[in-house]
């Protein structure tokens, strides 16, 4: 199967405008790694969470399908971003503390990419797939939401999100599994700039492609009377589905 690439176009706008992880997410990374040498981002974007990671480990390689991205990646000294598949990282063997795939799983080969990860693994290393589906704002904005995501956009996504909105519970893990608590992201946003944050689904670029208009214009309108001020700042939360398990 080769790379899905839905995010290169707009590389930009998706450094600019998602989410970031809490600092809750490295700190438990980094406390199921054996050692605190070096951590695998695969499929790290523009370098969200590598940036996150290479403040607790000595080294991080993060890579990337799309070129794109990884052009658009946020520098650091320990950091060493690389355009690679997932399924061939490039990296030594029995090198990695960690392996941690946020966001990005559900477009791997997984039988390919679980050798990989077997591979370049040191013992006992950990590995971690990340997700984040629905975000969640307040029970009179959240049904709109979820019907402007489940329904008006339920045609346009890739197959592979609704793994992702399942929080990856489906995914095959042949690996020792371990107990996480409960983690998510947080942000305060206006309106205009949670429409923009929506502006990066993928969803909302095909369907846009596929109708000529950007179907976010009528969320706007719906949503608007019921957000109030649009420059309100309201908490927008986004539950982490992490599945963490132990390789060898």
């Amino acid at each position: 199967m080769g790379f899905q690439d839905h995010f290169s176009a707009h590389a930009g706008d998706y450094r600019a405008f998602r989410p970031t992880y809490p600092a809750a997410l490295p700190d438990l990374l980094a406390g199921a790694a054996p050692a605190r040498g070096l951590a695998w981002d695969v499929g790290c974007g523009n370098g969200q969470l590598s940036t996150a990671l290479a403040g607790r480990f000595a080294a991080v390689a993060a890579t990337d399908a799309s070129a794109e991205q990884i052009a658009n990646a946020d520098p650091r000294p320990n950091i060493r971003y690389a355009v690679a598949p997932a399924e061939s990282s490039g990296l030594d063997g029995s090198s990695c503390d960690l392996i941690v795939a946020a966001q990005a799983a559900h477009w791997f080969d997984l039988d390919r990419f679980y050798a990989e990860v077997r591979r370049v693994a040191r013992p006992g290393a950990a590995l971690a797939l990340v997700s984040y589906g629905l975000l969640l704002v307040d029970p009179m904005l959240d049904p709109l939401i979820e019907r402007f995501h489940n329904h008006t956009l339920g045609p346009y996504w890739p197959a592979d999100r609704w793994k992702v909105v399942d929080g990856y519970r489906d995914l095959p893990f042949p690996f020792d599994e371990l107990t996480v608590p409960p983690v998510a992201m947080e942000a305060d946003w206006s309106l205009p700039r949670l429409l923009h944050y929506m502006n990066t689904w993928s969803g909302v670029k095909a369907a846009a492609k596929a109708t000529g208009a950007n179907p976010l214009d009528g969320f706007a309108d719906a949503i608007a009377p019921l957000w109030g001020d649009p420059e309100r700042e309201r908490t927008i939360r986004w539950p982490l589905g992490i599945r963490l398990g132990r390789v060898g």
